[in-house]
């Protein structure tokens, strides 16, 4: 049949299998159609012959079955009859096998759906087979369950085909946004494109690995913070910190703690109220019958003796009366009684100090009692002058003093400066500030903010022999030489005035230095060999002496030197 539309074949699978289809009768009308007669159900189902080369792969399976249909109802409609299955055109025994093109459309899918079937090309009509005599037929195959049409009975089926092994993996298309490639269809092949390999198994040594490599982390980090725990508070338990025995308390005598423990007992703190006033400062005892050496500004403003009050380091506090004081000196004496247990300090010697001796001060800056400061001998013979807020002159004190830069501050005042070995050596007096001015906070001049290690302390010397005099007689006597001095002048060294105070003569007349032959005018400059630069230092370098001392006097007139050789006489203190 060659009338325009494709052939469907459902051809068997090789000559002997052919063979056995019984031929039709001829209708004569050579066009090949012939009726196929109706099956019988075998009696036993025939056995299946190996598959032959060349086997259709839509012979065997349901979805064969289907396109054979398909096939059978394509070649009725060809040949118009319409009447009942048609039969394919016989293939003569041992003609070749011809094998249909499988035509695919571009862009069709690789695996088509069960019900489609490929298109087979058109081929020219086999040769019909000789005529041969109708026999009993027998059908090939048991009864098609599913009843496939148009026939409703299996047809010649083929052997199912032997197990096939997937083709190789056709390449990828060398340009993928291109279209799809033409392959033939393969419906056991893989469909689509190639799938990505599924993902590779974790290894289990990996996972133990990584799981030690974790714990490990884990175990780190908590004995790290456990060590760290540990070092900061010195265990898991209560913390309990190592100390020394409290027995070991001695101390050296000659260090500052031993100096401080034997001294402490024999210093005092004073506390004044009068004329309007309070001041604080320090003192401490002499003897055991109460008298308690001081600055004279400390007890400047009481006017009697309910007006000072004496603290001891014990905490003990007794009322003190004034003895006698004496502002040349700045130097007061005041006295307890009813006190017992009293411990005198030992004086020293201030003229065998030496610059850079170690010393102790103690006293009650800012109200602050039993306060030890310490330090060294920083200068000798320091001509100072305290005090002057009069204005008249009359409460000017001119000390020789010791310098130190041990730490003394507003309440040290009248504390006692020890040596090496707990002996008094200077009475703490007066400071110089940042500022300039001198003298101290319970009346040396200006405030003072603080120590600038600037200290200046009275030489015990001096010290002790106004004490005794101030307790025996209750009057301090000062050393003079009789002259009044041009304290205007400003040139180097001390002039004597041309006219005394009130007018009278500059030089007193049968006194020292009218018998040492000085006149007025003449220029002092030295005493006992050393240098005076102003009529201050040339008053502090007598008043470092005692009445009756003999002096050497440098001197100058009318441009020539001199020396003058005196006998120091005394007047009454105030």
């Amino acid at each position: 049949m060659n009338n325009g539309k494709p052939n469907w074949w459902s051809r068997p699978s090789s000559a002997p299998e052919a063979a056995r289809i019984p031929a039709p009768p001829s209708s004569g009308d050579g066009d090949g159609d012939f009726p196929l007669p109706a099956p019988h159900p075998p009696t036993t189902p025939p056995a299946q012959a190996p598959e032959p080369a060349g086997t259709d792969l839509r012979a065997a399976g349901p979805a064969g079955a289907e396109a054979r249909a398909a096939e059978a109802e394509a070649e009725a409609e060809t040949t118009g009859t319409g009447t009942g299955p048609q039969a394919p055109e016989p293939v003569a025994a041992g003609s070749p096998d011809p094998a249909p093109s499988v035509v695919l459309t571009k862009g069709e899918p690789r695996d088509p759906a069960p019900e489609e079937v490929p298109h087979v090309q058109d081929q020219a009509p086999a040769p019909a087979p000789q005529a041969q005599p109708q026999t009993q037929a027998q059908p090939l195959h048991a009864p098609d369950e599913y009843r496939t049409p148009p026939y409703g009975e299996p047809g010649p089926w083929a052997p199912a085909p032997p197990v096939q092994r997937p083709p190789a993996p056709v390449p990828p298309h060398p340009h993928p946004q291109g279209p799809a490639p033409w392959t033939q269809y393969d419906p056991w092949g893989v469909g689509g494109p190639a799938l990505p390999p599924p993902p590779a198994k974790r290894s289990r040594k990996g996972l133990a690995v990584a799981g030690a490599l974790v714990f490990a982390l884990i175990t780190g980090v908590i004995g790290g913070g456990i060590g760290a725990y540990v070092e900061r508070n010195g265990g898991l338990t209560t913390v309990e910190l190592p100390q020394s025995d409290a027995k070991d308390t001695g101390r050296a005598p000659e260090s500052v703690a031993g100096i401080a423990a034997s001294a402490l007992p024999g210093v005092v703190t004073l506390h004044v109220r009068g004329g309007g006033s309070s001041g604080t400062g320090t003192g401490f005892v002499l003897d055991t019958k109460g008298h308690i050496l001081t600055n004279n500004h400390v007890v400047d403003g009481a006017r009697s003796s309910a007006d000072i009050s004496v603290t001891f380091s014990s905490g003990e506090t007794a009322r003190a009366k004034l003895v006698g004081k004496d502002t040349g000196y700045d130097l007061a004496v005041v006295q307890v009684t009813g006190v017992s247990g009293l411990k005198p300090l030992p004086l020293g010697n201030s003229d065998g100090v030496r610059v850079g001796d170690p010393v102790v001060a103690i006293g009650a800056p800012f109200d602050l009692s039993n306060t030890v400061t310490s330090g060294i001998i920083s200068a000798k013979e320091r001509p100072i002058t305290a005090g002057g807020e009069k204005g008249d002159g009359s409460d000017v004190s001119y000390v020789d003093a010791l310098q130190t830069d041990a730490p003394i501050n507003p309440g040290n005042s009248g504390g006692p400066l020890l040596d090496s070995k707990a002996r008094v050596i200077g009475i703490n007096s007066a400071i110089r500030a940042a500022g300039g001015s001198g003298g101290d906070g319970e009346g040396g001049g200006a405030s003072q903010p603080g120590s600038i290690g600037l200290g200046f302390a009275i030489p015990i010397n001096q010290g002790k022999r106004v004490a005794e005099e101030l307790i025996n007689t209750g009057k301090a006597t000062h050393p003079v030489i009789g002259v009044s001095l041009d304290m205007q002048y400003s040139g180097d060294g001390a002039r004597v005035g041309q006219k005394g105070k009130d007018g009278t003569a500059s030089v007193t007349p049968g006194g020292p230095a009218a018998k040492a032959g000085l006149r007025p005018g003449d220029v002092i400059t030295k005493v006992d060999g050393q240098r005076v630069h102003n009529g201050e230092e040339l008053i502090v370098k007598i008043r470092a002496h005692r009445p009756g001392d003999r002096l050497e006097l440098t001197l100058e007139r009318d441009g020539k030197e001199l020396t003058k050789t005196l006998t120091l006489g005394s007047s009454q203190g105030t």
